[in-house]
């Protein structure tokens, strides 16, 4: 079981890693287009600015937050709505950042053991929430890094984001309209320090393998299987690679394979 506190402190970590990268950027390089269709640099530091809101409000303020979600539409345009609504000149938008991030840590820490925050589809731990903020901020830190055509180093942060992904298995398959899997998964994949890192029973029949790096990015939507080296024995296994989703909601579009359009993927 992680704890809170260090979890808080990899996401602060994480979120000044993508604040450095995007800081001393001149305001025209907020408007490259990123992988994300649509979205600009200026997008992805918006949709998280924006989520930080909103999951603050679920820690504060349940009502506010429920107001957020009545008569809204679809997720996926309530998301595009949020992050069009906070996009603002490259100053405003990352001292708004900055505050709400450090304004939902120090919430986080504040939520009594065993409450449960409501979620879009969802009720979740702080540190439940805590861990998809350390996803959603690494992951759409990589739309940023691929716009800027930059490779950022991988941390043991990687683990929270892993983590998640192997929690949300059978989300996964549901959000595809598939039956969750009967039997477990074995995950074994390899950190950016060269340990391993394990989940799920040791024989189990399906098993899962490889970079750590690469099962995030599979996770989050950032790459397609066929980019990945990633190895899957067993059914299960194999069809989590197509469905797997580590964030809420309908399924999302993925990317497409680099082989189809030239580009990373």
């Amino acid at each position: 079981m992680v704890d809170l506190s260090d979890l808080l402190a990899d996401l602060a970590d994480e979120s000044a890693d993508l604040d450095a990268l995007v800081a001393p950027l001149p305001a025209a390089d907020w408007a490259r287009p990123t992988p994300a269709a649509g979205w600009s640099i200026g997008h992805q530091i918006a949709h998280l600015a924006w989520t930080d809101h909103v999951a603050l409000l679920a820690a504060t303020d349940t009502e506010a937050f429920y107001a957020t979600v009545t008569g809204a539409p679809d997720v996926t345009r309530l998301v595009d709505a949020g992050a069009d609504g906070f996009l603002a000149p490259p100053v405003d938008l990352l001292a708004r950042w900055r505050a709400g991030r450090a304004a939902l840590a120090d919430a986080l820490a504040a939520v009594p053991a065993g409450e449960k925050l409501p979620w879009y589809g969802t009720r979740m731990s702080a540190t439940s929430m805590a861990t998809a903020r350390m996803m959603e901020t690494w992951a759409h830190g990589e739309d940023v890094a691929d716009a800027l055509s930059v490779v950022r180093p991988d941390s043991d942060r990687l683990r929270h984001v892993a983590h998640l992904g192997v929690r949300t298995l059978g989300h996964g398959f549901a959000a595809h309209g598939r039956p969750a899997p009967a039997a477990p998964v074995r995950v074994e994949l390899v950190g950016p320090g060269g340990d391993m890192w394990t989940w799920g029973p040791a024989d189990a029949a399906d098993r899962l393998s490889g970079p750590a790096r690469d099962f995030c990015l599979l996770v989050t939507q950032r790459r397609h299987r066929a980019d990945l080296a990633l190895v899957a024995t067993g059914p299960i296994a194999d069809e989590w690679l197509d469905v797997a989703q580590a964030f809420a909601g309908p399924p999302g579009a993925g990317r497409a394979p680099a082989s189809e359009n030239g580009v990373r993927a």
